[in-house]
């Protein structure tokens, strides 16, 4: 409202209107949300956290966007809306190497602080605070899929709020008794009333796996295993799937890439090859660390960590000189403490990690652990030989001054800058490998050369005095602002992420430095490492090529044409996986074949192990691509089409007013959040179009002000971020809101003044010139287990006229100016008797909408009932034909003895089946009663509290 102050009245309406409880199929229920979020949402996003939100009596669903959408950011703005509800115990169960980038996700787009537990935080809780570190509310709770399985006691004892779990496809197999992963923790969150799985592959190979899915969320939407195979499991072709994806329905939502289009703009991916072939010293480095890795009995590697370590060397050898030149003294140093009986010797895969960083997260989904078995007298000559060994495979990786991969890195960030420029993109290239060590070689091989400049490094711990300038120097360019959150290790993150965007051309990162950063700005990735892992690759790939991305994204990787296992490699990764190249990368399909990464790697790391000629090789891995194809499954690519996905028309008709309403929502409450601030901040800070300063801190009604504020530049979220970022739940608005609600407002007189308000509100204008009354009224309903909080307004005239619909609501947005009261000191008839039939006719609404929620959950219990009684029957049908046919034999049998031998078999049968049919309707009883018991239950929460509180009334005019 220009250049006029909001009233007392005006501020308190407003504050109940940005943090009541609004109904929770409404955009208005995620308001607050949209405005507090620090990413610019999409349209598809809003809706999948409205449906996980919808039906206060769901225990949970699965979003099932495709890869690429952002399922993180719908997941992130339904944890954002339960911390706005007060309800703050969360758990986020993720693949090991996704923990790091959901911490960075919830704080820079959602300001929320989480905690990742793993087993050091765990023990250091436990053993400082004796409590359970599960038990928290100062954050979600952050952990591995092994860590929850293996905390699983723990978990189970908390009244989890929601839980999340990502990459959720991983426990659709939770049916099978060797899952051991998904059956845990699908009985430690039995409890969990509401729980969102996050999965692009939510159907495989089997349409068993979504009943995996859905038991995970709600053992009620589906009987038994065996009902539901036999109604089921038995669909394809042309086969009518009509009734299975109506009881999906209320659980699952998926959304596809295309559906988006007019939302989202995606750019390409163009790949570049770098080949290189080494020189004969790296050869014979490669050669000889390669026969000894292949020799059955190794002193260096720790009998339950063989095959991950030796993955790890691999991947060392084909990195660097440096790298591997590290590994083999490491594993030289131990052996020696070994030999030397030391009290201590070191843990192998603790001493590699802080090369190659992301041997931890492997290890994590790595089974295969066991503990070492001290060595023998007699293994001693053996140890001390091959240490020798080891020390001279060192001596000649050091001798190797100059590696043929680095040279040819030189010659592809020419080729690279060059289609950078004739993009129109930026000159910057983010560099990734798998080891600490090849990242130092890299910084000196840049140093000397064009690209030498403002070389950032990124790594897991980031402790390099190099790193630790740019920290120093952003600490002082954003001292005062929101930027800097406290947390040294976040806030370095920002800082290396900064410098790279506005002054560096090259950040060299190692796999674990870079999860969870965005690099919109870069539009060039150097695999200098090429990962085996899929995912992995996508993950970095996806670093730069996201939403916000302007320009197509230019994919480097080198090849040794040496190396034929390399070779082949590469070309698994182009073409099967369609990683590096066109619009998506890595299709759902593909990626969702290979289960766990760390799998996939395992079959790679088998083939270099055992296949030493080239023609080995290649058949091996077209072993594996065969293995690959066998496992797409294109029937069930057709069936999950059917079930899971909708006509693209509808869907973006849907979107279309998704974004609407949502973009006008968000504007309002915005628009609302500042008109209150400047109001309320009068005297105390200073406005203009961007945002305000606070000058000093404002003083309540009880003398008091608020704590924790700093002074200063606060602006909303998306803006220059230069600022302390302002939202509705920042403690200072939290404050003022809170002060303008608990404001006693005794009656007054507001003139509205229509032409101040700059636009035409067509339905006020015959009320220009007239005076009446308005009342604001507050209506709790608490109902369904959940509180929903509704502003009543009804306004009148005093020739008796009601003010219809939401004029009322439209009259207190004008600009105003308070009077005393002068006509009475009391509203009319005529408006208590509007007030009245508003009320009614929304309470009549909240139960028609609760009715519709309460229908859907009988339907789900009717349906669970009869698959239950469908399994029973089926028992009997399946005995019924068994006596058939026992009949059928005796009948033709040749001799007395067969026939009596038949018909005793036949007997037994028949004493079986009239067992089953007496337990068939003692079990019937049995579910019946269940399912009665559970509609009772409904139907107690369906019964409506409500609370009544009259916030002000007013005399009124419109001038």
């Amino acid at each position: 409202m220009p250049n006029t102050l909001l009233t007392p009245f005006q501020s308190q309406y407003y504050a109940w209107l940005l943090t009541r409880r609004a109904a929770s199929d409404t955009v208005e229920s995620l308001a607050s949300t949209l405005v507090d979020s620090q990413v610019d949402l999409n349209p598809h996003q809003v809706e999948a956290a409205l449906f996980a939100c919808k039906n206060p009596l769901s225990r949970g669903v699965i979003l099932a966007d495709e890869v690429g959408l952002g399922k993180t950011i719908e997941a992130g703005l339904v944890i954002m809306q339960r911390w706005a509800e007060r309800r703050r115990k969360m758990l986020i169960i993720v693949p090991a190497n996704l923990r790091k980038q959901w911490h960075q996700e919830l704080q820079d787009k959602f300001g929320l602080q989480g905690l990742i537990l793993e087993a050091k935080s765990y023990n250091a809780i436990r053993k400082n605070e004796g409590r359970n570190p599960f038990q928290t509310t100062d954050g979600p709770i952050i952990c591995s899929y092994q860590f929850a399985k293996a905390k699983a006691d723990d978990v189970r004892d908390i009244a989890w709020d929601l839980v999340v779990l990502d990459e959720a496809h991983r426990l659709r197999n939770v049916y099978k008794t060797g899952n051991v992963i998904a059956r845990t923790l699908r009985n430690a969150l039995a409890h969990v009333h509401s729980k969102v799985l996050l999965t692009a592959t939510p159907l495989q190979n089997s349409l068993l796996e979504l009943y995996g899915l859905v038991s995970m969320i709600d053992d009620r939407v589906f009987g038994d295993l065996d009902s539901f195979r036999v109604q089921f499991s038995a669909l394809g072709g042309d086969r009518d799937f009509s009734g299975l994806r109506e009881r999906l329905a209320s659980v699952c939502k998926r959304t596809l890439r295309r559906q988006v289009q007019p939302y989202v703009s995606y750019t390409e991916r163009k790949a570049i090859v770098q080949e290189f072939i080494p020189s004969e010293e790296e050869r014979e480095l490669s050669r000889l660390v390669a026969a000894y890795l292949r020799r059955p009995n190794l002193k260096a590697l720790p009998d339950g960590q063989r095959q991950l370590i030796s993955l790890v060397l691999w991947k060392l050898l084909a990195s660097s000189t440096h790298a591997i030149a590290g590994a083999l003294e490491t594993m030289a140093n131990r052996l020696q403490k070994v030999l030397d009986e030391a009290p201590e010797v070191d843990d192998l895969s603790e001493v590699l990690d802080e090369d190659y960083e992301s041997l931890d997260e492997t290890a994590d989904e790595w089974n295969d652990q066991a503990p070492d078995s001290a060595p023998s007298h007699a293994e001693r000559e053996a140890i001390a030989a091959e240490i020798e060994e080891l020390r001279q495979f060192k001596t000649l990786a050091t001798s190797i001054q100059h590696n043929a991969k680095g040279k040819a890195l030189l010659v592809a960030l020419d080729r690279a800058f060059s289609e950078l420029e004739r993009l129109g993109a930026a000159q910057k290239a983010i560099i990734f490998t798998e080891s600490r060590r090849t990242q130092d070689y890299l910084l000196g091989l840049l140093a000397d050369t064009p690209y030498g400049e403002d070389i950032a490094l990124f790594n897991g711990t980031n402790s390099d005095a190099r790193a630790q300038a740019i920290y120093k120097d952003w600490l002082q360019r954003h001292a005062g602002t929101d930027r800097i959150t406290g947390s040294k290790t976040a806030d370095t993150r920002a800082a290396l992420v900064e410098h790279f965007k506005e002054r560096g051309k090259i950040m060299i990162a190692t796999e674990a430095g870079a999860e969870g950063i965005n690099l919109q700005f870069c539009s060039l990735v150097i695999n200098y490492d090429l990962p085996w892992n899929p995912q992995r690759i996508e993950q970095r790939i996806g670093r730069c090529h996201r939403y916000g991305q302007k320009h197509d994204v230019v994919v480097v990787n080198f090849v040794d044409r040496s190396n034929e296992a390399d070779a082949r490699v590469y070309e698994l990764l182009a073409h099967k996986f369609q990683l590096f190249e066109g619009v998506f990368g890595a299709s759902d399909e593909v990626l969702g074949t290979i289960g766990s990464g760390v799998d996939f790697e395992r079959r790679i790391a088998d083939i270099y192990r055992n296949c030493r000629e080239p023609s080995e090789i290649k058949a091996s891995f077209e072993q594996l691509q065969l293995d690959l194809s066998g496992e797409i499954n294109e029937a069930m690519v057709k069936t999950r089409r059917i079930l899971l996905e909708n006509f693209d028309e509808e869907v973006q008709e849907k979107l279309r007013v998704q974004a609407d309403d949502s973009r006008a929502a968000r504007n309002r409450f915005e628009r609302m959040l500042m008109d209150l601030t400047e109001a309320e901040l009068n005297g105390y800070a200073s406005f203009d179009a961007g945002g305000f300063r606070l000058q000093r801190l404002p003083i309540g009604v009880d003398g008091k002000g608020p704590t924790g504020i700093e002074l200063g530049r606060y602006e909303l979220p998306r803006r220059s971020g230069e600022a302390h970022l302002y939202r509705v739940n920042h403690p200072l608005a939290l404050w003022l809101t809170e002060q303008a609600k608990s404001r006693a407002l005794d009656g007054a007189r507001l003139v509205f003044d229509y032409e101040a308000y700059g636009s035409q509100i067509a339905t006020l204008k015959p009320y220009r010139g007239k005076a009446g009354w308005l009342t604001v009224k507050l209506i709790e309903v608490e109902t369904l287990g959940s509180r929903e909080q509704h502003l009543l307004v009804a306004a009148s005239t005093t020739d008796g006229t009601t003010l219809v619909e939401d004029d009322p609501e439209k009259l207190l947005r004008l600009p105003a100016t308070q009077e005393q009261a002068g006509l009475f000191n009391t509203a009319d008839a005529v408006l208590s008797s509007d007030l009245e039939t508003r009320k009614n006719n929304l309470l009549r609404d909240v139960n028609q909408r609760n009715l519709g929620y309460f229908e859907q959950e009988v339907r789900k219990l009717d349906a669970w009932a009869d698959d239950l009684k469908l399994g029973l029957e089926q028992e009997i049908k399946d005995i019924d034909r068994e006596i058939k046919e026992l009949r059928r034999t005796a009948a033709v049998a040749p001799t007395l003895e067969e026939k009596l031998s038949w018909q005793k078999k036949q007997r037994e049968l028949e004493g079986k089946r009239s067992k089953l049919r007496r337990e068939l309707f003692a079990r019937q009883d049995e579910v019946e009663a269940q399912r009665n018991e559970l509609i009772d239950q409904l139907e107690s929460q369906l019964q409506q509290q409500v609370h009544e509180q009259t916030l002000f009334d007013i005399e009124w005019e419109l001038k």
